[in-house]
């Protein structure tokens, strides 16, 4: 069996084809180009490097929120368009939840933080039990300084990792409690979590088809908000 894992939510472009009992290849890259530049050159690459007949894939997990907004979308326009061209089902696995899945079989708290802006956060709070990967509070988008009262309240150790890291590192410093950064290996995206997670909900059914696959974005997008904002003032000037 093998699976394909895209992911491409946040600043990291990632791809891997991962069987059963291994990662075969996995291409990361986190840098100044854009995902729409990166993630289709990067899935030839490994492709050609372990000569692959995407064929032979058994299906296509990809992150499917939340994230970037232009970032979800590219990464499930890809899986959509491969699972329809290949006739290969979807795996949809939460941003959030693959983020924890790096720090697989720790016995502490795991808090992914990806930068939201306007100081808010996309994350959960996540444990391992019998090597399952348990939420403890599911993916959202809150405050920063929420989720680390939510994570004082739990009266556990807890490791932070993610890109709103850097940004809110001094914050979690001077409010949470007993706190550690996961390692740099380990603290951004990896589609081969992104691909050993999904081996688990292919084993649990948990896949989708291509039509019906659809990214999760928590909020509504900048232009949205501003799109909202705007008749609502036209509204309140009408009646007046």
């Amino acid at each position: 069996m093998r699976i394909l894992a895209l992911d491409s939510s946040g600043l990291v472009a990632t791809v891997a084809i991962a069987s059963e009992d291994t990662i075969i290849a996995e291409y990361t890259i986190n840098y100044k180009k854009t995902h729409s530049q990166t993630l289709i050159p990067m899935l030839d690459e490994i492709v050609r490097m372990v000569d692959l007949d995407l064929s032979e894939v058994d299906a296509i997990a990809v992150t499917s929120g939340p994230g970037s907004f232009t970032g979800l979308r590219i990464g499930s326009a890809t899986a959509k368009g491969l699972g329809l061209a290949l006739d290969k089902p979807i795996i949809s696995v939460p941003t959030v939840d693959s983020l924890a899945y790096n720090l697989f079989g720790t016995d502490r708290m795991i808090c992914p933080i990806m930068d939201a802006r306007r100081n808010q956060v996309y994350t959960g709070l996540y444990e391992f039990i019998e090597d399952k990967l348990v939420v403890i509070s599911e993916q959202k988008v809150v405050d920063i300084d929420e989720i680390i009262d939510e994570i004082n309240t739990k009266d556990r150790s807890v490791i932070f990792l993610g890109d709103g890291v850097p940004i809110h590192r001094d914050r979690i410093a001077e409010r949470a409690k007993a706190y550690s950064f996961a390692s740099l290996h380990m603290n951004r995206q990896r589609a081969g979590a992104v691909a050993a997670l999904g081996l688990e909900y292919y084993k649990e059914k948990r896949i989708e088809s291509p039509a019906e696959h659809q990214p999760v974005y928590l909020r509504v997008s900048q232009a949205e908000r501003e799109r909202a904002e705007k008749l609502r003032r036209e509204k309140d000037i009408d009646t007046k």
